[in-house]
């Protein structure tokens, strides 16, 4: 909880300053104290009025405003964590080269306590070069951030670039001041995304998971304490900070990849949705269209969960996922014994609000022992509730 917390929030001047009033609502709602500072661009979007009403404190804009005393040290002294949502590409260069020219970036340089960064920007501008690099060098400096995610933009687009939604990033403040570090020195695997599996060099076959469920879970135990690697497919995630990114294409680079980290492994998560079958040919040309229907034959691909449990090390926990959408219960305790797992994670991924390509997910734990059910919430609380249960199995192993 942010009870009594002291939180300086950063608004700057982006369509999802509308989600910035959200935010404060939220954080007083969890008992937090709100000061907020906008840029001249972001009163454009919603006058300082709204703030001061939501947040019940002056709004600064102004840095030659008079006043008893220096605003932006003032701020810097008395916050517990700094915010900025939403920071535009326009912020995060002039917070990674050190510039102050107005009273949001002055209070920047100033500040000392944590930077959360939810960056909200086209995504064009996103992956930028000159974006990229500002952003890794504001991580290297212990700078956190909050998305982007991916949804339907301003600018008509459906790509990455979106802010995180106020919830996510009181989530994600709440982790950076209260984290637990139930995980430290535990070193964790987590496979995240779909794969690809090629049939020529246009066409493949792949599946509807997006990665959201395994990036949060890698986030979380990030956040716990954690030393993370995630082994990801082809997905639209910004790679999580602090957590070492193994991107992959296909099942076997998937396979490779995590049996290769698995004796590493304190904790392997299987987050990932790898395919069960690849096409038995790979055609080195095109397959041309013949007005004729075509027959792809197809084969098994290599059960990595099965394998990773044949490879278990004493101590090690396996954590495996069920998408299911008949049975579910029933399928994921068949799946526990035949890959030696530790954990099945199972959801109905027939769904439309959890799952596959949605923010929420609604999942059971099922151990040797007994059965969870997790109600429907954000997948970073899901993440959460994994890791838990993950915890409890190590306490009782020691």
């Amino acid at each position: 909880m942010l009870k009594d917390k002291r939180i300086v929030l950063g608004v700057t001047g982006g369509i999802a300053v509308y989600k910035a009033c959200d935010l404060v609502s939220r954080l007083k709602k969890q008992g937090a104290q709100v000061r907020v500072v906008l840029t001249e661009h972001a009163c454009h979007f919603v006058p300082p009025l709204t703030f001061e009403t939501l947040s019940g404190n002056p709004a600064y804009t102004d840095t030659f405003a008079p006043r008893a005393e220096m605003e932006h040290i003032a701020l810097s002294k008395w916050a517990d964590a700094f915010v900025i949502a939403p920071a535009t590409a326009n912020c995060l260069a002039k917070l990674a080269n050190g510039i102050a020219d107005d009273l949001l970036s002055t209070t920047a340089l100033a500040m000392t306590a944590p930077l959360l960064i939810a960056p909200a920007m086209n995504a064009n501008m996103w992956r930028h070069p000159a974006t990229q690099a500002n952003l890794q060098t504001l991580l290297a400096r212990g700078a956190r951030t909050v998305g982007p995610g991916e949804g339907h933009l301003a600018c008509g687009d459906d790509d990455i670039g979106r802010m995180s939604e106020p919830s996510e990033i009181v989530a994600a403040l709440d982790a950076l001041l209260n984290s637990r570090r139930d995980f430290e020195g535990v070193r964790v695997l987590v496979t995240a995304g779909p794969t690809v599996e090629r049939i020529d060099p246009v066409r493949y076959i792949t599946n509807r998971s997006t990665g959201k469920m395994g990036y949060a879970i890698a986030e979380a135990a990030r956040d716990r304490g954690a030393e993370v690697a995630l082994v990801s497919g082809p997905v639209r995630l910004a790679a999580p900070a602090g957590v070492a990114l193994v991107p992959v294409e296909s099942s076997a680079d998937l396979c490779a990849a995590v049996l290769a980290r698995g004796e590493w492994a304190d904790v392997v998560i299987q987050a990932a949705a790898p395919a069960d079958f690849r096409p038995a040919e790979y055609s080195q040309s095109k397959i041309k269209k013949t007005g004729e229907g075509m027959a792809l034959r197809l084969e098994n691909t290599t059960d990595i969960a099965a394998e990773l449990g044949r490879r278990k090390r004493p101590g090690q926990l396996l954590v495996a996922f069920a998408a299911e959408t008949d049975d579910m219960v029933e399928n994921a305790k068949g799946k526990l014994e035949r890959k030696n797992a530790d954990l099945i994670v199972a959801n109905d991924v027939g769904r439309t609000d959890a799952g596959f390509g949605v923010d929420t997910n609604a999942v059971t734990l099922i151990t040797r022992d007994d059965q969870q059910a997790l109600p429907l919430m954000r997948k970073r609380e899901v993440a959460d509730g994994i890791l838990d249960r993950v915890a409890a199995l190590m306490e009782r192993g020691k």
